[in-house]
């Protein structure tokens, strides 16, 4: 079956870009185009997309407005909402993450991860530009007075290995590959790494992992390594 996807953006030729790259893949169908975050929204809710991939800054909504309306806390039939920017480090990447987002490309980054994203959201998981997710939940760990709250009980070696290979990005499979273990075991520590934490998708689980310092060059890994 061919995935349908919305895109949204203001820039009709990035809009044309992201169309091209898209349907040049045999199972990536394009339904809609979106000039504004209202015409977004207002399409997604009547087409009910596989994937809408979204703009961060967009007129009348931004890209975190819309995706709290299609994908928030809150929301009965959440939509599975991918964020598109050309920022590596910003405030509304960050505010889109709270908000219910499954995944972060950047714009200017390697046009095989748009297919990649759009994929792996529409099978509920989640790829995110390793260099947005890095700069900008490094940079927000330090400022904290303490770690993330730690889960009660506690995470196991394996679930922490599998929290730090979805920190990085890695797909269901790629875990599965570099732990020697199967898919569904993967999808079993996440069902189990989700309830502990309270997370409701991967990218919540990326930033308890940057914001519990498990990640090199998080703050604890620096000073442990002075």
């Amino acid at each position: 079956m061919s995935i349908s996807v919305l895109v949204a953006d203001d820039q009709a030729m990035i809009r044309t870009s992201l169309r091209l790259i898209l349907e040049d893949e045999p199972d990536i169908t394009v339904v809609a185009e979106a000039r504004d975050g209202a015409e977004a929204v207002a399409l997604a809710r009547q087409l009910r997309p596989d994937v809408c991939l979204v703009d961060i800054r967009m007129p009348r909504l931004d890209g975190i407005d819309v995706t709290r309306a299609l994908a928030g806390p809150g929301i009965a039939d959440p939509l599975r909402v991918v964020i598109v920017t050309t920022f590596g480090l910003d405030e509304y990447v960050y505010g889109a993450l709270q908000a219910g987002a499954l995944g972060f490309v950047l714009k200017d980054g390697d046009p095989t991860l748009f297919t990649a994203a759009v994929r792996a959201a529409s099978v509920g998981d989640a790829l995110i530009s390793p260099s947005i997710t890095r700069r900008l939940l490094r940079d927000l760990a330090p400022g904290r007075t303490s770690p993330a709250l730690q889960p009660n009980p506690p995470l196991t070696d394996r679930e922490t290995d599998v929290v730090r290979a979805v920190a990085r990005g890695r797909t269901n499979q790629e875990i599965a590959a570099t732990l020697f273990i199967s898919v569904s075991t993967v999808k079993g520590h996440l069902t189990a790494i989700q309830n502990k934490l309270g997370a409701r998708n991967r990218s919540e689980i990326t930033a308890w992992a940057w914001e519990s310092h498990l990640m090199p060059g998080s703050a604890d890994q620096r000073n442990s390594s002075r």
